[in-house]
């Protein structure tokens, strides 16, 4: 078997897909709701609690009662390398394979379970070292330190604000086409022109076009201000 596959899994693929979630939805509140765990994965909340209970047991996550759960250290570590590999292997697809930004997160998470740690170190030497993934997010380094982007929600931004896009936290398919379509990506420049109160939608001028957003929409586009 050629060394670049792992023989054995270290960890089951549902561990560390609900580790790398739970990391990915603790990046907005530290304890994350069981409910919106079950939502993110496609699951019932019977299969997350018996889940949850298995990574306790590993030592992997706390869950709080009535809260929620929240990773532990040895869980944080395990999210994190399956993170970077994922986005790792997300660049891999966009700068290597030419697939479209949109087309490469489903693939990358089933190619994430089956990367070893030298198949990741010589991905990362082949696209010289990246700091995002295709959609701005961080990819944590081999120690497991990831740096912490200056951005904040478009949601949060006001009429007359001027701000650069980070990043793109909502990585699936239908939201990165329709992003795209915008000209919604990292990078761009976007004014702030008009914003609904109680989270209604908001007025933006991208590239010279104008665009009405949703809360919803405005919630999963990062930027900072310039």
């Amino acid at each position: 078997m050629p060394r670049h596959i792992a023989s054995k899994r270290e960890r089951s693929e549902p561990a560390e897909m609900y580790l790398e979630t739970i990391y990915r939805l603790s990046e907005n509140e530290k304890v994350v709701r069981t409910s919106a765990l079950a939502k993110s994965l496609g699951v019932s909340l019977g299969a997350v609690t018996n889940t949850l209970a298995n990574l306790e047991s590993q030592g992997l996550v706390h869950r709080r009662a009535y809260r929620g759960v929240e990773l532990t250290s040895k869980g944080k570590t395990v999210a994190l390398r399956v993170l970077r590999k994922h986005r790792l292997a997300e660049q891999l697809l966009t700068k290597v394979l030419g697939m479209k930004w949109s087309e490469v997160h489903e693939i990358a998470c089933r190619l994430e379970h089956a990367m070893t740690s030298d198949l990741t170190d010589a991905m990362e030497k082949l696209l010289r070292n990246p700091k995002t993934c295709p959609h701005g997010n961080p990819i944590p380094d081999e120690t497991g330190r990831i740096n912490r982007q200056n951005s904040q929600p478009l949601s949060n931004f006001k009429p007359s604000d001027r701000a650069v896009l980070v990043k793109i936290t909502e990585e699936k398919s239908d939201m990165l086409r329709y992003l795209a379509s915008l000209g919604l990506m990292p990078g761009a420049v976007v004014e702030v022109q008009e914003k609904a109160p109680f989270e209604g939608p908001m007025i933006v001028k991208v590239m010279g076009a104008t665009y009405a957003l949703g809360h919803n929409i405005a919630s999963v586009v990062e930027a900072r201000r310039v």
